[in-house]
């Protein structure tokens, strides 16, 4: 059994989250900002599938990024350089999740970017915690990522293309841009053969919840990111 979570503002100890499923922690509570950052800051993500009570998860290993150490894939390398896109950041928050909530996923039915999810990140974006990096080509939204930063450190919830590397292209110049303001990880939560191909590894618990606390309490900015769009890929 795992703990029903009252209206306080708290979480159990992330030790005694379940290891099968791997890091379910406890349900129920709510989606109000004060939570979800609560959350974040303890290493903790609430995910769900339509019709269920909300999940809220801790896995151990965590899926981790280095900005420091991006590897892009040679077959990206030149798309990055000469295809024609534009990248902007926070210009198309909700319609990026909406398109990241419609996406298929190889092994997935359906979504769990369910439109509470989507009105609570939303709000998170309006409060300026939340941010989307976006690709554009031919003045069309074809790609992007969104997340939750705080601190120097930067959570990444899901991502979507509608082109070829569409939302590749988003991320790596999301997280070259992380690397330059300072930031010192990127949670990608589970393992992925797609983030791995980027530098992306698992590290346990315990380190993770190290960096995370030293990471949050580093100074941000709190409000929208801008990202010239006259800036190209250099290598």
């Amino acid at each position: 059994m795992i703990p029903w979570l009252s209206r306080a503002l708290a979480f159990p100890p992330l030790e005694s989250a379940l290891r099968e499923p791997n890091g379910l922690l406890a349900a129920g509570g709510d989606l109000s900002p004060e939570r979800l950052l609560l959350a974040y800051r303890q290493g903790i993500f609430p995910w769900y599938a339509p019709g269920e009570p909300i999940l809220w998860w801790s896995p151990d290993p965590r899926m981790a990024l280095l900005p420091s150490e991006l590897h892009i894939p040679r077959s990206l390398n030149k798309t990055l350089r000469h295809k024609p896109y534009e990248i902007r950041f926070d210009t198309a928050f909700r319609r990026v999740m909406q398109a990241c909530a419609t996406a298929a996923r190889p092994g997935q039915d359906g979504t769990w970017i369910v439109a509470d999810i989507i009105d609570a990140y939303c709000r998170l974006h309006e409060l300026g915690w939340a941010h989307s990096a976006e690709c554009w080509m031919d003045g069309e939204l074809v790609g992007g990522l969104y997340g939750v930063a705080i601190g120097k450190m930067f959570y990444g919830e899901s991502m979507f293309a509608q082109r070829p590397d569409a939302s590749k292209l988003a991320f790596a110049h999301l997280v070259r841009w992380l690397d330059e303001q300072g930031f010192g990880l990127i949670d990608c939560q589970m393992h992925t053969e797609h983030l791995s191909r980027f530098g992306a590894r698992e590290i346990d618990r315990a380190t993770f919840l190290r960096e995370l606390t030293r990471l949050n309490q580093m100074p941000g900015s709190v409000g929208p990111w801008h990202y010239p769009s006259e800036r190209k890929w250099e290598d």
